[in-house]
């Protein structure tokens, strides 16, 4: 390993342990993910020769475009997804999810929230189902709580539903935008695991929850009489609708995920449009707009997913992540159930999107468990996705939630991490079964 590797590989981890430290050190992880990014391949163009064989400087450029291009993929799906849900949601979209939802009984809402949330982040992606679920529940439950109860097992079922869904969790986006698992392929083979992930926590919780609700207070938003009823719904379905036909579309035209997720976006936006066409809607209808939403996307979040991949790249252009691999590979015995296991529960203490990317450049030889839709990389989206819950702090989801809810990280220690892993461990075990049973059949 020559110096200006060693020097490119100091860099990457001196950021990282920057974004795992950002609730210490203050310092948005966006603004580390980009100097990363753009300090690896400065060093990298100090002596390109020495990694690319036959080396001219347009090759550089090649080489870093190619990288960009593929990153983009990702990054325009996120802002196209993100769009679209922020779009439905200011718009009433999810005010009918609210109604589904509502009871008095504390072990009903419990399982309705499960099933919703799990099967809503499947669609959505696991941080808007987050938070979409929160602002439901502060309409149905007063008693904080039992909120927090609730509250917990939203991050559990959003955090395993966004596992077996390729437009579900960012970890699995980045794994089927590089075509190492297909929709059908992660559908089938994670559902059941990310389900038993749920609901084995789900049963231990009901447990816990005695007693009966107060009955819902029904309040009336002008929000609500934005668009009618019917308007709503259609919005809903083309947004929802439209997330799921995705991987239909990418699979019927052969074109990236990202340009069916234009498309979605293209045609909620006509049909919002012709809506709003009308003058009886609210004076401060413009804010909810999608010209207008565009310009509340979460933009730190995709700089940060920018920064860090590309910074992964460079690690990948060096051959550093495929050495480390192959190391990691025969450390275990080859054991992938091991492997993954442990970045599962690495992911929930820190990022787990540079934790997929390092395994996503390690690798890079596909054949079989690391062919597409092979063992490794399903077990890799389950456990990264799923791990992410253990702790409060493992994904957005448990971040968003955290400051909604005001969970301290003591809390939900104490009384839902044990929860989850045992929920985690039991989804692991029955992906093996599942396995197991397929071999012996065929």
């Amino acid at each position: 390993m020559t110096t200006l590797t060693i020097a490119i590989v100091v860099v990457f981890v001196i950021g990282y342990a920057f974004i795992a430290l950002e609730s210490f050190t203050r310092v948005n992880k966006a603004a580390v993910a980009l100097l990363m990014f753009v300090a690896t391949w400065t060093l990298f163009m100090f002596d390109p020769g020495s990694y690319l064989p036959n080396f001219t400087p347009d090759m550089v450029n090649g080489v870093l475009e190619k990288h960009l291009g593929s990153t983009a993929t990702t990054l325009f799906f996120l802002m196209g997804a993100m769009t679209i849900v922020e779009v439905v949601d200011q718009n009433g979209g999810f005010n009918f999810v609210r109604d589904i939802l509502r009871t008095t009984n504390k072990r009903k809402l419990l399982w309705r929230i499960a099933l919703m949330t799990f099967f809503l982040s499947a669609i959505l992606d696991n941080m808007t189902t987050s938070i979409v679920m929160v602002m439901v529940l502060r309409k149905l439950v007063d008693d904080h709580h039992d909120r927090l109860m609730f509250a917990s097992l939203v991050i559990i079922a959003a955090n395993s539903g966004g596992a077996f869904s390729p437009i579900g969790d960012v970890t699995t986006i980045m794994l089927w935008n590089k075509g190492l698992i297909t929709a059908g392929g992660v559908i089938k083979e994670i559902f059941l695991p990310s389900l038993i992930s749920v609901v084995i926590p789900a049963l231990i919780m009901q447990w816990m929850l005695k007693g009966h609700l107060d009955a819902p207070v029904t309040t009336s938003n002008v929000e609500d009489h934005v668009f009618t009823s019917l308007e709503r719904k259609v919005i809903f379905f083309l947004g929802v609708g439209g997330l799921c036909f995705v991987p239909v579309f990418h699979s019927l035209t052969g074109l990236p995920p990202f340009a069916g997720i234009l498309l979605v976006l293209g045609v909620v936006w006509t049909v919002i449009e012709v809506f709003y066409r009308k003058e009886r809607h609210a004076p401060d209808s413009m804010n909810r707009r999608v010209s207008k939403v565009l310009g509340r996307i979460d933009m730190t979040t995709i700089l940060f997913f920018l920064g860090i991949l590309m910074a992964v790249s460079c690690l990948e252009e060096i051959k550093v992540l495929h050495m480390a691999g192959a190391e990691l590979n025969e450390i275990s015995g080859g054991n992938h159930y091991l492997v993954t296991g442990i970045i599962g529960v690495i992911s929930s203490i820190v990022d787990n999107v540079p934790l997929v990317a390092g395994c996503m450049g390690m690798y890079t030889d596909l054949v079989r468990d690391f062919a597409v839709d092979g063992l490794f990389w399903q077990l890799l989206a389950y456990c990264a996705g799923v791990g992410g819950s253990i702790l409060i702090i493992g994904s957005a989801a448990g971040v968003v939630v955290m400051g909604l809810e005001r969970i301290s990280f003591g809390w939900y220690l104490k009384h839902v991490s044990w929860l989850v892993f045992v929920g985690y461990v039991a989804g692991i075990v029955s992906y093996w079964l599942q396995n197991y049973i397929v071999k012996l059949l065929a």
